[in-house]
């Protein structure tokens, strides 16, 4: 059971939810451009749809090819079968996704270990990637690839700042570096920055369709040509190769093109539910000073009675962590549903 699906049985009919923003519904036009997608099997690398939609986001982040995979999850999977061989060791934020949020499938699919770093502060320190790396020499494994995450979902969407990427890219030499990048436009829109931009010392990055973007199913992995070959074979062997999937690169074509600039108001919504927590908590002030994505992540000691008020006031949130709460702002909460959270909240126990 999801957090927060215990809930929906006392909900109103119409509630605020702020659980995840992979909760957004395709938009009409999404919807038409599935119904007039022209479509080939994509398994031959005929479908033009799909082929136009990696095209097009590998030249948003400035990578030589990309491919379409079902989920984020997978995609992260087949970046990490491109990356290691079975045993292989990969550095990554200890809270990043590919570590806590993927029901242990690095182990399970690739047969890989983790070294897990501190990424209190939303990004790892370039002196202990040095000092992981340089263990080698000291009986201790060695590291094939290094994972990174921009916006850093465990932190409240921190955006890992391009001089800090540039100094783990130099500490890692030729170790390839692959980005989880779900909500890599959130990144580009509320730093200004262009997604190719942030993502360019990654070998290989990833971002998702169908969160902010509003795209019903997708996400999209891109580098070099040659990786991005092997990505197939990858997804082949996942089941996660599709055939007339140009219905589902149709929306996600959308989504790239009319749906980023949006996400600066999910942004500012994300803010306004920060200050009301900091209002009610002035204990967690400090956590939210730097809100910029849509992500607002935050301390409570009795969380599960938080949901539990939320929800009967019509709220739908969840956790990350004990006692770490989680609000996702998104296109389908409006401007009231927001109030309503803040109303909630303030009401709070």
């Amino acid at each position: 059971m999801l957090e927060g699906d215990r809930y929906h049985r006392s909900m109103p009919s119409s509630v605020v939810d702020l659980r995840s923003d992979t909760v957004t519904q395709p938009t009409d036009a999404m919807r038409a451009a599935m119904a007039d997608a022209v479509v080939g099997d994509d398994g031959y690398g005929e479908d033009p749809t799909v082929n136009a939609l990696e095209s097009r986001y590998a030249a948003l982040v400035g990578k030589e090819a990309a491919v379409l995979i079902p989920s984020g999850v997978m995609a992260n999977q087949i970046a990490l079968r491109c990356h290691t061989r079975p045993g292989d060791t990969v550095v990554a934020g200890e809270r990043q996704h590919v570590v806590l949020y993927e029901m242990g499938a690095a182990g399970r699919n690739c047969s890989v270990q983790i070294h897990g770093l501190d990424d209190e502060s939303g990004s790892i320190d370039p002196s202990a990637v040095a000092e992981v790396i340089v263990g080698e020499a000291h009986h201790q494994p060695s590291i094939s690839a290094i994972f990174l995450e921009t916006p850093h979902m465990a932190s409240g969407g921190k955006v890992l700042a391009p001089e800090r990427f540039q100094a783990i890219a130099d500490v890692a030499g030729s170790l390839p570096i692959h980005l989880d990048g779900a909500r890599l436009f959130n990144a580009q829109v509320a730093t200004g920055l262009s997604a190719a931009e942030l993502a360019r010392p990654a070998t290989t990055v990833m971002s998702c369709l169908s969160k902010g973007l509003c795209a019903p199913v997708g996400s999209m992995l891109a580098g070099p040509s040659e990786v991005i070959a092997k990505a197939r074979m990858e997804r082949k062997r996942l089941g996660g190769s599709m055939r007339q999937a140009g219905v589902v690169a149709a929306p996600g074509l959308l989504a790239l093109t009319t749906m980023v600039d949006r996400l600066a108001d999910d942004h500012a919504a994300a803010r306004q539910l920060a200050a009301a927590v900091a209002r009610r908590w002035p204990d967690t002030a400090s956590s939210l000073d730097d809100q910029i994505t849509n992500l607002v992540v935050f301390s409570h000691h009795e969380s599960e009675a938080l949901l539990a008020h939320l929800a009967a006031h019509g709220v739908l949130a969840g956790t990350i962590a004990p006692g770490v709460v989680r609000f996702v702002t998104h296109h389908d909460v409006s401007a009231e549903g927001i109030e309503r959270a803040i109303a909630a909240i303030e009401m709070a126990p």
